[in-house]
């Protein structure tokens, strides 16, 4: 029964997210992960094991119809991380969440919807699940009950998706900043100079590759750094102290680096103009800025800074955290869909042997019991009793089948 689902995870709604990486499988590829899933099965009489880890949440979505004791989440995060300390194991319910049943049906349906995510209405959890499933698939750790569960959840969250407004209006800084800088029109043909290739400025990169700008000069503390991050765009890479160096100027000037002080002030912004003098685009995504404030009291630019985004985030998630309540109605509707749909799954597998069993018998009477009987008849005779115990054989299969179905709807 829907009893069987169950859900073990931790989030960065109980804990900081540093701390999740305790809790994920102690694995370094893809084989060792699924030793060690099969191990969990073994180990606890799990049925079917789905593992779900990102940078917010590690998952452990399984099926069992075995009893457990209220010490089994104590005993399986010892097994899927043996260096817990005994504070950590003291720590533990406060820590953990574990949902059974439709508890843990909801709880999957709502994270493919992004209604339990971090950023409310970001799709990329749905994608991450999805993987996670086939992942888990391909290792042979799952099975009908976890697949029925993973294709209601994508459906109900396609659904929410695609008949809310939950996914509406941009939250992340770095998707604000590009919408921002895409209302200038910049063409294709763009030159765009970005400072900086750590973690924003990679996510940065990903948009521009979206929009097919094809002029991009990186430029950071670490070469190899720059390199890797400018192949991504097939773009030039060079060193932070070149930077100064930089010839043919700029249409926007994209900045995002470690530095607590200003990498960029009006004389330096003066030498990459390299004469020009048209109203450039200026990205600033650091905190501190990276970019002086005397760049804009000399030159005239359009300025798009992380202050002004984080407002505009703050109201647009205030926005989409309106659409949770309409998702989680439609999320129930979906569980009470799925409760229909197991029932007539664990029916027909029950049944499954039905049809076979009916022409045995039907084999059986013709060719054993009444085969003197049925030697006796004409051509004509024995084509209508065959007949007749066709159209038997039909009835006698639909109809406990139909009955089954309306005891359960």
């Amino acid at each position: 029964m829907l009893e069987g689902y169950k859900i073990l995870t931790v989030t960065h709604r109980d804990i900081h997210v540093k701390e999740i990486s305790n809790y994920v499988l102690q694995v370094t590829d893809f084989e060792a992960g699924s030793k060690k899933l099969e191990a969990l099965k073994e180990s606890f009489g799990i049925d079917e094991i789905m593992y779900v880890a990102t940078c917010n949440r590690v998952m452990y979505f399984f099926y069992t119809e075995k009893e457990l004791d209220k010490n089994f989440s104590f005993r399986f995060f010892q097994q899927v991380n043996p260096n817990l300390t005994a504070n950590d194991l003291f720590l533990l319910p406060k820590k953990i969440k574990y949902f059974t049943g439709k508890k843990a049906l909801n709880h999957l349906n709502e994270v493919a919807a992004s209604v339990d995510s971090l950023v409310v209405g970001e799709r990329e959890i749905l994608r991450q699940l999805r993987e996670s499933y086939e992942t888990s698939r391909v290792a042979g750790l799952t099975g009908d009950k976890i697949r029925l569960a993973m294709q209601s959840a994508v459906a109900g969250a396609k659904k929410v998706y695609g008949e809310t407004r939950i996914g509406e209006k941009p939250v992340s800084i770095v998707s604000l900043a590009i919408k921002e800088m895409m209302r200038m029109n910049l063409p294709e043909d763009a030159r765009i100079l970005m400072v900086g290739a750590g973690q924003t400025n990679r996510l940065v990169s990903n948009f521009l590759i979206k929009y097919q700008f094809r002029d991009v000069a990186v430029y950071n503390r670490s070469l190899n750094n720059a390199v890797q991050l400018a192949r991504t765009m097939s773009g030039r890479a060079d060193t932070l102290k070149n930077l100064p160096n930089h010839k043919g100027g700029f249409d926007c000037l994209i900045v995002c680096t470690g530095s607590t002080e200003a990498v960029v002030n009006a004389e330096l912004y003066g030498q990459l103009l390299d004469g020009e003098t048209d109203k450039k685009i200026v990205v600033d995504l650091s905190i501190p800025y990276n970019v002086d404030k005397d760049v804009f009291e000399k030159y005239d630019a359009h300025h798009i800074e992380i202050e002004g985004l984080r407002a505009v985030a703050k109201e647009n998630l205030s926005f989409r955290k309106k659409e949770v309540t309409i998702a989680k109605k439609m999320l129930v509707e979906n569980l009470n869909d799925f409760q229909i749909l197991f029932q007539e799954r664990k029916l027909a597998l029950a049944m499954r042997h039905v049809p076979a069993e009916i022409k045995a018998i039907k084999a059986h009477a013709m060719n054993t019991v009444f085969r003197k009987k049925m030697d006796t008849l004409d051509e004509e005779s024995r084509a209508i009793v065959e007949e007749m115990l066709a159209y038997m054989e039909k009835r006698c299969i639909s109809i406990p089948m139909q009955a089954a179905k309306e005891a359960f709807s």
